[in-house]
Formats: C-alpha cells, sequence, structure tokens
C-alpha cells in the first residue's frame, strides 16, 4: 500500500514548514506538498493605523529581514505621502540596504545551506550544520561569525540598531552620518568586502565543483522569472522598474505600482501561503513540473537572470563567468546559492562605494511629509526576493488597506514544485535513506525562505490534527 513520509522540521530554514511526499503502491512519488505551517496577520491588525507608523511596525514581521520591510514600507509612506527624499536620504537607504544584504548573505550560505556542501548532503545530520562547519574549519568559523558581527556594527552605527530598525522615515532618513561614522565603517566595509571575495573564490575552487551533478539535478524546474533594474537595466535592489522574464528570456519591463495589472495570487486549501502567478501572460495557473503555467521565481538566481549588468566591477566579472557557465536564464534551483555568492560581493562592493562619497554625510536627508488619502506602493528587492508593499489611507492618514506580497510568497509554487522534482527524481521504489530526504530539503533551502514573513493568508486557517501512539503511527487524523 502506499505511504506518506513527513519531512518536519524542514530544518536549516527562517521560519517552520513541513514537506510530505506520497507514495503509490509501488513506492514511487505520486504527490508532494510544501506546507507552511504558522501564520502572520499583519496586513490586518496594521488597519486604522497612522500609515507613518508603518515603517517601524512592519520589521517585527521578521527580525531576520527587518530592513527590507522597513525600506520597502518607508518607500510606499513616500508614494502615500508625495514626499521625494533628498539624494543623502536615499544614499543612506541604499547603505543600510546593502550593509543588511552582507549579513544575510552570509548567514544563509554559511549557516544554512553551506553545510550540505561543506560536510555533505549525506553527512550525519548532527555534524551537518554550522557548529560542524566550524569544527571543520576553524578559521572559516571564525570570520564567518565576525563578518556578521561587523555587518550588525555598522548597521547600529548608522542607524542606532541593527534590527528594527527605525531611522528610514517617510521622506527620507531621519538623522545624517557624522564624518567621525564614515569614517570608523569604512575599514569595517573593507574587511566585509574581503570576506566576500574569500567566499566566492572559496566556493568555486572548493565546493561548487565537486556537487556539480547534484547542481544540475536536484529540485531543478524550467520557470520565468522577476526582479528590478534600472531604467537601462543594470542590476538594483533598493529601487527601479520590475522585469518579469519567461522561460525564454523574453521579458516585460513594469512600473512596481501597477504590479496588478501583471501579476495576480492563487490560495490553494493546504497553505497559509498565497500562489502569485504571472497573470499577464494569459496562461492561467498550473504547477505541472512538465508544462507549468504563470510561474515565474525570485530571489538570487532570478536578479542574476533578469539584469543585464551589475554595476560593481568584482561582481559584474563573477556574473559573466557565472552565464557563460550556465547561461541565461540560467534555471538549476541549486544555483541560487551560487548567485547569492556573487549579491554578497556586489553589495560589500556598494556599501563601500557609498562610504567613500562624502556626500553621504549631507545633513539634508529628509522632507516633511503629510497625511493625506492615497494609495502608495513601495518595493525593493529583499534577499529573498521582490518585496510589494502596498498601503491605502484615509484623509487623516489612516491605513484603510495593506497588501504584502513577500519575496518568499512569489517563490512558493517554485518551491513546491522543485520538492516535487527532488523527491521524484530520487525516491524510487520505495527506497530512500536519510541523505537522500535531506536533498529534498535542499531544494527548498536554496531559495532561503523566509517563513516568517511569507504566511499571510487569512480568508480562511487550515487546521490538520494528527493523533500518535507511542509508536509513532498515527490513530486519529482531523481536519477542519
Amino acid at each position: 500500500m502506499g505511504k506518506t513520509l513527513t519531512i518536519a522540521p524542514v530544518t536549516r530554514l527562517e521560519g517552520h514548514a513541513k514537506i510530505t511526499v506520497q507514495l503509490d503502491d509501488a513506492g514511487n512519488v505520486a504527490d508532494t506538498h510544501f506546507h507552511t505551517v504558522e501564520l502572520r496577520g499583519f496586513e490586518k491588525f496594521t488597519e486604522g493605523r497612522p500609515v507613518e507608523e508603518m515603517p517601524r511596525i512592519v520589521t517585527s514581521i521578521c527580525g531576520v529581514c527587518p530592513w527590507s520591510h522597513h525600506l520597502a514600507s518607508s518607500k510606499a509612506c513616500d508614494a502615500v505621502f508625495g514626499a521625494t527624499p533628498p539624494p543623502a536620504g536615499v544614499n543612506l537607504r541604499k547603505l543600510c540596504n546593502a550593509i543588511a544584504y552582507t549579513e544575510e548573505h552570509i548567514l544563509h550560505f554559511f549557516f544554512l545551506a553551506g553545510p550540505d556542501f561543506v560536510m555533505g548532503p549525506d553527512a550525519d545530520y548532527k555534524v551537518r550544520n554550522v557548529i560542524g562547519i566550524a569544527q571543520a574549519n576553524p578559521e572559516i568559523g571564525k570570520a564567518v561569525v565576525r563578518n556578521r558581527h561587523l555587518g550588525a556594527k555598522m548597521l547600529s552605527i548608522v542607524s542606532g540598531k541593527s534590527i528594527h530598525p527605525v531611522t528610514s522615515v517617510p521622506g527620507g532618513y531621519s538623522k545624517p552620518l557624522t564624518e567621525s561614522q564614515r569614517q570608523m565603517m569604512l575599514p569595517m566595509a573593507n574587511e566585509v568586502l574581503e570576506f566576500a571575495k574569500f567566499a566566492m573564490k572559496f566556493s568555486k575552487e572548493s565546493i561548487f565543483p565537486k556537487y556539480m551533478d547534484a547542481i544540475k539535478t536536484i529540485g531543478t524546474i524550467k520557470t520565468g522569472f522577476m526582479g528590478t533594474v534600472t531604467p537601462d537595466g543594470t542590476f538594483d535592489t533598493y529601487d527601479g522598474k520590475l522585469r518579469l522574464m519567461k522561460p525564454d528570456g523574453t521579458f516585460q519591463d513594469f512600473a512596481y505600482d501597477k504590479y496588478t495589472d501583471y501579476i495576480s495570487e492563487k490560495i490553494l486549501p493546504w497553505s497559509y501561503m498565497k500562489f502569485p502567478y504571472a497573470k499577464s501572460w494569459g496562461e492561467g495557473f498550473d504547477m505541472n513540473l512538465e508544462s507549468p503555467k504563470g510561474i515565474y521565481r525570485t530571489n538570487t538566481l532570478a536578479r542574476m537572470n533578469v539584469a543585464e549588468r551589475l554595476s560593481t566591477p568584482l561582481a559584474q566579472a563573477e556574473l559573466e563567468e557565472f552565464r557563460k557557465a550556465f547561461g541565461r536564464p540560467a534555471q538549476h534551483t541549486l544555483l541560487y546559492n551560487y548567485a547569492r555568492l556573487i549579491e554578497l560581493l556586489h553589495h560589500a562592493e556598494l556599501a563601500v562605494e557609498l562610504l567613500n562619497d562624502p556626500e553621504i554625510t549631507s545633513k539634508d536627508t529628509r522632507v516633511e511629509a503629510k497625511p493625506r488619502a492615497a494609495r502608495g506602493v513601495g518595493c525593493v528587492e529583499a534577499p529573498r526576493g521582490t518585496l510589494i508593499h502596498d498601503y491605502e489611507t484615509d484623509e487623516k492618514g489612516l491605513v484603510k488597506r495593506a497588501n504584502l506580497i513577500v519575496g518568499t510568497t512569489h517563490n512558493n509554487a517554485p518551491i513546491n514544485m522543485s520538492v516535487r522534482q527532488a523527491a521524484t527524481t530520487m525516491i524510487k521504489n520505495g527506497r530512500y535513506d536519510q541523505g537522500i530526504l535531506n536533498k529534498v530539503e535542499m531544494a527548498v533551502r536554496a531559495y532561503d525562505p523566509c517563513l516568517s514573513c511569507a504566511t499571510h493568508k487569512l480568508n480562511a486557517i487550515a487546521i490538520r490534527l494528527e493523533i500518535r501512539d507511542a509508536k509513532g503511527d498515527v490513530v486519529a487524523d482531523m481536519s477542519n
């Protein structure tokens, strides 16, 4: 008889999730589901709040990526108030964004995804973690911890706190950066840049070549992609237009406040997370592996695919090498990890570039913002993908409606597809082991999902209660 395999919890990601794999009578995969098992309701409980409070409220959505929500919300408030921040205010936001990216990408590659590559996907789970990396490579472990600390320290200097920030405000940035602070941060930023160079070189020489077969097989699917670019197509994670690329590489660009003309969201009963799809393609929504419809991906690999170029020289050289090896658009899911290191290098370069510009210490960092009835959309590229904040206010500036589409939400359908592809490829005739199940998890970890951010479905709460006996066998199954 068929059986169901449950991987719970899925480890080394932000938030809580499980994977169910349904096997048929022959022991082959009949179906899979990636379940998010938590719920956040920020879109509803922020209704009625003054919109200027939103940038500091939404940082509590996630302590891992508060800066992305802080900046997307600030930009939405700029639009609501009709306020254009001065250049120094914009550059301070960009600086914080770049530093936060270095922190995030170091975290994911070395703490979350890295153990699968450094220790090996079949290694005992007791050592397949960041502690195992630190024990096997003490110097790398120390460097990882130090450079994440440097990122947090720089954010504390420029904003007063690195987590749950409050300094990006409607109309700009609440306080200028002093010259002494700039001089204090420059050597820190340069040290992080040196680490980013090392991480890129180390991974290309010692990690990726050993796992090229896995990269080309685990979780690979064929989809479109979406990310932010400047008017000339250059990669940008703070501002620009959205580029929606089909699997064949053709694309359409649009202003992010027009996203509802291009993207729609589907709700399925077994997930708290919505399923965005490209409605502008006119083909509907289908997660079929052989012929998916409307499916696109965001996050690091998507951004490498949609951009024409990167603005910093070292990262641009890496992008050219990446495209020479894997083409454009590259489709292998585990390449998200490779693309993540290119972005780490780019943002480390960008932080140094911004700090070397004396204009960043200008005292003109914000403009006045007055409440009004309006709609405002803010968009940034969060480390985990395109992040959209959409607010509507009344004449007093109180929030009437809020909608958030988070990077991981865009990737909900692709994650499910990658899980199905990985499980179907590796589980045959009822044969599987801990290493195979971990490789199914690797297909999820590549996307660096942040489920605390992404679970916002509110129209129904799906609950499934399983009662198990002392042997772990299910004796009762109740669902609403």
